[in-house]
């Protein structure tokens, strides 16, 4: 079979969003498996970042149908808007449907949610307002616009895969249209950047969620294929049997050296990983031989 797809599991020390809020009161999202709560980045939050960081989102228009939705026509198709890339529905007019040309799991947490409230307010504005009203903050709070709030806090390790189908990245059948090998190298190697660099802003603070560690490769299947290999506990990554096994199967693995899993030491033993930053080199490359060498 042919190798026609790129699949990754990466593990990241990322923040969780938000799901709903209840008054002045925000909770991450959270999912339920194993008998425990486990806090998440769902895949959309993941995937939208991913958008936007590599740049794919920089030529997107939009149109209001009802909902706001992505602008889709004969003109602006996957094939020269890199924004479509990610699929799209449109129904203005003929409907067209384009499924993405790749797919994100959730970001779940490795450790089971404890849950750390962070209690804030908007003390010194109201106070600057106070002092320009001429009252006082202490007992006019509610006239000063003092609000309190709190939210859920988590950081923590947490793992997802992205695999992306290599055969449909620039090409939108509803127009039959498709872009040159060129471009489909360019966006993939985008994706590939941001994932390798993700930053995320969560309620005003930087978060950085780079790889700790990633695994994968070009793959002959479209599936997630290292989803259910990939495990940490207590810190520490599982090293498997069918995680080496899979491995051994013309994949690599990527460390970033820094004490965030303790058993270092061990993965470089058992895996022999390169460093994040040639994991990814090497990837561009692969990529770059799939089009451009064909």
């Amino acid at each position: 079979m042919k190798k026609n797809s790129l699949t990754l599991t990466v593990v990241a020390n990322m923040t969780s969003n938000y799901s709903e809020s209840l008054g002045n009161i925000a909770s991450v999202q959270k999912v339920f498996k194993n008998r425990k709560i486990y806090s998440m980045r769902s895949r959309e939050s993941l995937k939208n970042a991913i958008m936007v960081q590599s740049g794919m989102y920089d030529d997107l228009e939009t149109s209001l149908d009802g909902a706001a939705q992505k602008k889709v026509s004969e003109e602006l198709n996957a094939s020269n808007c890199r924004a479509l890339e990610g699929g799209y529905m449109n129904t203005q007019g003929t409907t067209y449907v384009r499924k993405s040309s790749f797919y994100l799991t959730d970001a779940v947490a490795a450790e089971h949610f404890v849950n750390e409230t962070r209690f804030h307010n908007n003390l010194y504005l109201a106070t600057n307002y106070a002092k320009e009203q001429g009252i006082s903050v202490q007992s006019n709070g509610g006239s000063a616009g003092l609000m309190p709030y709190q939210y859920e806090y988590d950081k923590s390790l947490k793992i997802y895969s992205m695999t992306i189908d290599l055969e449909m990245i620039g090409k939108d059948e509803n127009f039959h249209e498709e872009a040159d090998a060129k471009e489909k190298a360019e966006r993939v190697i985008a994706l590939l950047d941001a994932v390798e660099n993700l930053s995320l802003v969560v309620r005003g603070n930087l978060d950085n969620a780079e790889p700790v560690f990633v695994v994968g490769g070009l793959s002959e299947r479209k599936t997630h294929y290292f989803e259910n290999v990939v495990h940490v506990e207590e810190e520490k990554l599982v090293l498997s049997e069918d995680l080496k096994i899979k491995l051994e199967r013309g994949f690599q693995a990527g460390l970033l050296r820094g004490n965030l899993l303790q058993n270092e030491e061990e993965i470089e033993k058992e895996l022999t990983p390169v460093s994040v930053p040639v994991f990814f080199e090497n990837l561009r490359k692969q990529v770059l031989d799939y089009y451009l060498e064909k």
